[in-house]
């Protein structure tokens, strides 16, 4: 087979996946599940399209949840751990990635129990501010924030 075969078949095989994925996230493909994208993941990716779109709304409304997530996924310290663990530097784990501990994963409600909790935040900083025109514009920006995470939910 000649190069142009080959670069025609697999072209077209991967272009019947995309069709296929995209069916599928339609709803469309008969007889298959729709498979629905992480609240988390679509956060993910649409961060980077708000920076090139310039969104500052979205990209701080996306950047604060992602960390809030993030965040609650850090492993617990235990009260008194610093002091156990002073020692002998000879005692101590060697290696690259010796000192890491897994992290916790949260299930698909409780990301979305987070980024509800930051909805909240901001519309309750915003009704703190008031509506004195001194702080319209920030309270202009928390809700539009708290509106581009509520979009996120509906998605669900």
């Amino acid at each position: 087979m000649t190069v142009e075969i080959v670069f025609a078949l697999v072209t077209g095989a991967l272009l019947g996946a995309v069709v296929f994925a995209i069916r599928l996230c339609r709803g469309g493909a008969q007889g298959h599940t729709v498979v629905r994208m992480s609240l988390r993941i679509r956060m993910r990716q649409a961060l980077p399209d708000a920076m090139r779109a310039r969104d500052k709304a979205a990209v701080s409304a996306l950047r604060s949840a992602l960390a809030a997530v993030e965040n609650a996924e850090a492993v617990v310290v235990e009260a008194g751990a610093a002091d156990r663990g002073a020692g002998a530097v000879e005692a101590s784990p060697v290696g690259a990635g010796a000192t890491e501990a897994v992290r916790r994963e949260l299930s698909e409600s409780g990301v979305a129990e987070i980024v509800r909790a930051e909805i909240a935040e901001r519309l309750d900083a915003a009704a703190q501010l008031g509506g004195d025109a001194v702080h319209a514009v920030r309270v202009a920006t928390l809700r539009a924030e708290a509106d581009v995470l509520v979009r996120f939910l509906d998605e669900t």
